[in-house]
């Protein structure tokens, strides 16, 4: 069959597109959003895409279309063509939930924050467990080499994102996934572009409680009011909790053994079962970490041997990823967009580094952000931050300086200005953490300040 799949490099999309083209199916796309990783892993696995979204650039031979939901809405000339056309579509979550996960033990993770990295250890585990999962991440965990493969055996663990599934479905594209083994990580307001409040996510989320079988696992932290609330409406499957440090209450708990929690004892059942020593910091990924070794258990692995493998756990790609450190200076590319987000990694980060200088670096790029949703929160998110430059976002409708206004704090729509006060900023004699953060490509910026940086050293 060939797929043609519009918004191929969207990081659902691509992933999709590397499943089918592993299945043996012909795959094509285009895309007006072309950049890594996801356009490296497309090229490697030679899969032919175009740009931009054209009437011209859509495989009008192709068996079936995907469409995505990423800037495909009616009236984008490529959605168009295969409307007048009266090509056969459908989204990209519902034909992988048809195609791919059908007769797979599915273990998803969803939740506002900690979706990627949660899922990468899930699939690590497995893996070094000696099974052979099946999984689709939105990004490329560094212990794999993709972000998506088809597995050999019954277990498919995917990133199960509560966003809309396409322009002409905007059900949580979780809805067509029917896991088996579920963690739910979090739950705060987000996405305004899509959800008016914090009910309506809570919505999505309890029609997902629903698809749950009574044989499955929900798997969640002990203290989270807006996911309590989603169960109050109706759970019909066994749960189970985690929390930091010592709770009675909770299933898997885990206690620090150094401030940054790169180091930090795992316990199931009021027992030790084992001890995490890994590279990554911050109090939220041992949340993550707790989550995953539950899901893990829940599918046969026992808690012993998932710590094991995470101490071996390499992270996931922009997700405090170092990409530069030479004299002193590290620079580290990370997802974090919300302020919750970008509170818990710096947090991270500033117990790692201790008085070590902290430049912040922030596109606030989301449509939540753009809508002014957390502008309250805004400024106390990067508090850990020595400095912090933000990347002020075009066509806002308040006033976005005022809000981040503070004496270490620049604002700017230049990314040629940003780089230049970034290498100002690591020429000082002493040594500097540079975060990007940024849930888009920040228009090359990684690579842009790490090329002046090695250039003024």
């Amino acid at each position: 069959m060939h797929l043609h799949i519009l918004g191929i490099c969207g990081t659902l999309m691509g992933s999709i597109a590397l499943l089918a083209r592993e299945l043996g199916h012909q795959v094509s796309g285009c895309d007006e959003n072309v950049y890594p990783p996801m356009s490296t892993q497309l090229e490697n696995a030679g899969i032919r895409l175009s740009t931009p979204y054209s009437a011209e650039n859509v495989a009008t031979d192709a068996d079936l279309i995907l469409i995505g939901n990423a800037n495909l809405p009616r009236g984008n000339s490529a959605v168009e063509a295969v409307l007048d056309k009266g090509l056969p579509y459908t989204s990209g979550a519902e034909w992988l939930g048809r195609y791919v996960l059908q007769n797979r033990w599915v273990i998803a993770a969803a939740g506002t924050h900690g979706k990627t990295s949660t899922s990468s250890m899930i699939a690590w585990i497995l893996e070094y467990a000696g099974l052979k999962p099946g999984f689709l991440i939105g990004g490329v965990p560094s212990n794999f080499t993709e972000s998506a493969r088809i597995g050999s055996d019954p277990f498919f663990v995917i990133e199960a994102d509560e966003y809309d599934t396409s322009y002409f479905d905007r059900r949580s594209k979780f809805l067509h996934y029917r896991p088996r083994t579920v963690v739910l990580n979090n739950l705060e307001y987000d996405h305004a572009d899509i959800f008016p409040d914090l009910a309506s996510i809570q919505n999505q989320f309890h029609l997902l409680l629903r698809t749950i079988p009574a044989t499955g696992l929900i798997i969640h932290p002990k203290e989270d009011e807006n996911l309590q609330s989603v169960f109050d409406l109706g759970c019909w499957t066994p749960r189970l909790s985690f929390a930091n440090g010592k709770d009675q209450n909770a299933t898997f708990c885990a206690n620090l053994l150094r401030d940054d929690a790169s180091r930090f004892e795992v316990a199931a059942d009021g027992r030790e079962i084992g001890i995490v020593q890994w590279s990554l910091t911050g109090k939220h990924n041992m949340h993550n970490a707790l989550a995953a070794i539950a899901a893990a258990r829940h599918v046969g692995v026992k808690p012993q041997i998932a710590s094991q493998a995470l101490s071996k756990f390499l992270g996931v790609k922009r997700r405090m990823e170092l990409i530069h450190d030479a004299r002193g200076v590290r620079v580290y590319d990370d997802f974090a967009h919300h302020p919750s987000a970008i509170s818990t990694t710096l947090d991270g980060l500033r117990k790692q580094v201790g008085r070590e200088r902290i430049l912040a670096i922030v596109e606030p790029g989301s449509h939540t952000m753009k809508n002014g949703t957390h502008e309250a929160t805004l400024a106390q998110s990067v508090r850990l931050a020595d400095q912090t430059i933000w990347f002020e976002p075009s066509n806002l409708s308040w006033d976005f300086a005022s809000a981040v206004a503070s004496k270490t704090t620049r604002v700017t729509r230049d990314i040629d200005e940003i780089i230049n006060w970034a290498v100002q900023f690591a020429s000082q004699a002493q040594p500097a953490h540079i975060v990007l953060m940024s849930n888009s490509s920040f228009g090359g910026i990684q690579a842009n300040l790490v090329n002046h940086l090695r250039g003024a050293q």
